[in-house]
C-alpha cells in the first residue's frame, strides 16, 4: 500500500515538474523585457544627415550589445537625406530590442524623413501639439532626399509638375511603396502613409492617434513609459512584453566623432575646406618648399573629399569648380586680357551653385559664401596680373643684363687680369689698359665669370 502511494506521489511530482516546465517555456516564448531596466535615450534634432545616421547606428548597436531594455529616440526634425534616413531605418528594423520613436517636446515635428522613421519604429509616439507628415521626396536628380518645403501651398502647386516628370513619378512611387511596407510591418495606417507621400499630407498628434498612424500620445517621457507598462510589442517576429515600472534612462549625446562629422558634412563647411585645399596646393606648387600651404591644403582637401562623398553632390558641379580654378590660375600665369579669368569665374560660380544636388533644407551652399569666394578669387587674380604687368615694365635688377654697364672699383693695380668690387662683391676682371687701385671702371662684357671692363674718364664720371 505504501509502495503504491509512493509511486503515485512520484508521478504527481513528475506531472507538477512538467507543468512548471511548460509554463516556463510559454513565458520564455513571450520573452518579457526584464533582463535590464536600462533605456538608452538618443536624440534627433534638426536635419537628418550623415552625422545623424552615424550617431544613431553606433549607439543603437551599443544598446544592443549592452542588452538594454529598449531604445528611446526623441525627434524634432524637418526631414533630411534619403540615404541617411534609410540607414537609420535598416538599423531599427534589424534591432532585437524595441525602438521607441517619440516626437517631443510640444511644438516639435517629424516631417518628411522623420515620418518614415516613426513608421519604422516598434513604438511610435507623439507629444501634444506636435505634427508629422509631408513626406513627398524632393526632386534631386539622382540622389534620394526628403525635405519639407517652406509652404504647403507651394508644394501643392508643384505637385502636378512633379508627377508629370518620369523621374519624379518613379521616386514618388518608390517612396510610397517603401512607407506602405513600413506601415504594414507594424499594423499602422497604410492609406494615410501613402497620402503623406503623394499629397504631402500632415497630421497633428491627436489626429495621428485617431487614424492609427501612431500608437500613443504622451505628455512627456514619464507619461510615455507609464502607458507602455505591460504593452505587448513584436520585435524580430517575437512578442515582447514591456516592463517599464522601474527603468533607468541613460541619455547618450553625440560624441566628438558625431560632432566633427556634423561640422565637416555641412555643405558650406565642406565647400570652404575644398577651396582652401585647392588654393593651398596651388600656392605650394607655385612656391615649392613653403610647406605650410601644402600641408594645410592637403589636409583640408582630404577632409572636403571625405565629406563630399557622404553628401549628394553633382559631379558636373565639382568639375566646373575645378575647371574654373584652373582657368583663373592660367590667367594669373599666362595673361589673356581677362578671357581665361572671366571664363574661370563663370565656371566657378555655376559649379558652386549646383555642387550640392538636393533641395533638402539645410543641405545647400549659401549664395553669399559662393559670391564671397568668387569675388576674392577675382580680386586675387587681378592683383596677381597687376603685379606681373608692373614687373614687366620694371628695370632689370639682377642677372647678366643688370651687371653689364654697371660701375665697379679696382681693388689693386693691374693690367690684364685683376679684381674689382661691384655690387659689394669681388669679381675677376680683365682690361687691356693699366688700372690703379680705387679707380672706377665700367663693365662692357661678361665672359663666364670674368668681367671685361674699361676705365671711366674723369669727364664721364663727373
Amino acid at each position: 500500500m505504501l509502495i503504491v502511494q509512493s509511486k503515485q506521489l512520484v508521478l504527481l511530482l513528475l506531472l507538477l515538474l512538467m507543468g512548471i516546465t511548460i509554463a516556463c517555456s510559454g513565458e520564455k516564448n513571450k520573452q518579457p523585457v526584464n533582463r535590464s531596466s536600462i533605456v538608452i535615450h538618443l536624440e534627433i534634432n534638426g536635419v537628418i544627415g550623415p552625422a545623424t545616421a552615424d550617431y544613431i547606428e553606433r549607439n543603437l548597436q551599443k544598446a544592443i550589445d549592452s542588452q538594454a531594455m529598449a531604445v528611446l529616440i526623441t525627434m524634432d526634425t524637418p526631414g533630411g537625406l534619403d540615404v541617411s534616413m534609410r540607414k537609420i531605418i535598416k538599423q531599427i528594423i534589424a534591432s532585437p530590442i524595441p525602438v521607441i520613436s517619440y516626437v517631443s517636446p510640444s511644438g516639435a515635428r517629424a516631417a518628411s524623413a522623420g515620418t518614415y522613421i516613426l513608421y519604422a519604429s516598434h513604438i511610435a509616439a507623439m507629444a501634444p501639439a506636435t505634427n508629422m507628415g509631408a513626406a513627398t521626396p524632393v526632386q534631386i536628380g539622382g540622389f534620394g532626399g526628403f525635405g519639407n518645403d517652406k509652404d504647403s501651398t507651394d508644394k501643392e502647386k508643384k505637385s502636378p509638375k512633379v508627377l508629370s516628370d518620369p523621374m519624379s513619378h518613379k521616386m514618388v512611387n518608390d517612396a510610397a511603396a517603401y512607407i506602405r511596407g513600413l506601415a504594414k510591418m507594424h499594423g499602422r495606417n497604410e492609406q494615410w502613409a501613402e497620402q503623406a507621400v503623394r499629397e504631402a499630407a500632415s497630421l497633428s498628434a491627436i489626429e495621428a492617434l485617431k487614424l492609427n498612424v501612431i500608437d500613443l500620445v504622451a505628455a512627456d517621457v514619464s507619461d510615455l513609459f507609464q502607458q507602455l507598462q505591460d504593452r505587448k510589442v513584436k520585435v524580430s517576429a517575437k512578442d515582447l512584453v514591456l516592463n517599464t515600472q522601474q527603468i533607468e534612462i541613460l541619455t547618450i549625446t553625440p560624441d566628438w566623432r558625431s560632432q566633427f562629422l556634423a561640422v565637416i558634412t555641412n555643405p558650406s563647411i565642406s565647400y570652404i575646406l575644398l577651396m582652401i585645399g585647392i588654393y593651398g596646393l596651388v600656392f605650394e606648387f607655385s612656391n615649392p618648399g613653403s610647406v605650410v600651404p601644402g600641408t594645410v591644403g592637403g589636409i583640408c582637401l582630404l577632409l572636403a573629399l571625405y565629406a563630399l562623398q557622404l553628401l549628394p553632390i553633382n559631379y558636373a558641379g565639382m568639375g566646373l569648380i575645378l575647371l574654373g580654378a584652373a582657368l583663373m590660375i592660367a590667367e594669373a600665369f599666362m595673361p589673356s586680357f581677362g578671357i581665361l579669368g572671366l571664363g574661370g569665374v563663370l565656371a566657378f560660380v555655376i559649379g558652386s551653385v549646383i555642387l550640392i544636388d538636393t533641395d533638402v533644407p539645410g543641405f545647400g551652399i549659401d549664395l553669399g559664401l559662393v559670391a564671397g569666394f568668387a569675388m576674392s578669387s577675382v580680386a586675387f587674380f587681378i592683383i596677381a596680373i597687376g603685379l606681373l604687368l608692373k614687373s614687366r615694365n620694371s628695370p632689370v635688377v639682377s642677372g647678366k643684363e643688370e651687371i653689364i654697364g654697371s660701375v665697379g672699383v679696382v681693388i689693386g693695380d693691374f693690367s690684364g687680369p685683376g679684381r674689382i668690387r661691384i655690387h659689394s662683391e669681388n669679381w675677376q676682371a680683365t682690361c687691356g689698359q693699366l688700372l690703379h687701385k680705387n679707380q672706377k671702371v665700367r663693365v662692357v662684357a661678361i665672359d663666364g665669370l670674368v668681367l671685361n671692363v674699361i676705365p671711366i674718364n674723369k669727364e664721364e664720371g663727373m
